[in-house]
């Protein structure tokens, strides 16, 4: 027997502004409305199945500051500078968390500031 990570939950203060963000970074879609909260996963997908699902929980107080836990996405069908050029165009932002400057990732922060990073590696097609 084992667990298995299904989704990752983000507390946000407009789930819906995120939801587009994030849509547009992933290829997902939202799959799920509950009140304020959104789940988003790939098209046509269902909680549970497949791919981890992000549901982005509506919060007056989200946590600020460094999280002990951020998400890592790679380039799909292109390198990462082109891939870095269309996530600042969908309006992520640089984030400085005392990397020198040699490493292979950039740190990037959403629109309400949640950091991430955009890895190296071309994972292939959509």
């Amino acid at each position: 027997m084992a667990c298995r990570i299904t989704e990752l939950v983000l507390d946000c203060r407009d789930p819906g502004r995120l939801a587009e963000f994030w849509c547009a970074v992933l290829g997902y879609e939202v799959i799920l409305r509950d009140g304020e909260d959104l789940e988003l996963g790939p098209p046509g997908g269902r909680f549970g199945e497949g791919a981890i699902t992000l549901v982005l929980s509506r919060s007056d107080d989200p946590r600020r500051g460094k999280l002990p836990l951020h998400l890592d996405v790679n380039p799909v069908g292109c390198d990462q500078e082109t891939e870095l050029a269309r996530l600042t165009a969908l309006g992520a932002r640089p984030a400085d968390v005392g990397q020198d400057g040699t490493e292979p990732w950039v740190v990037l922060q959403d629109p309400e500031g949640n950091e991430f990073c955009l890895l190296r590696k071309d994972v292939g097609a959509a």
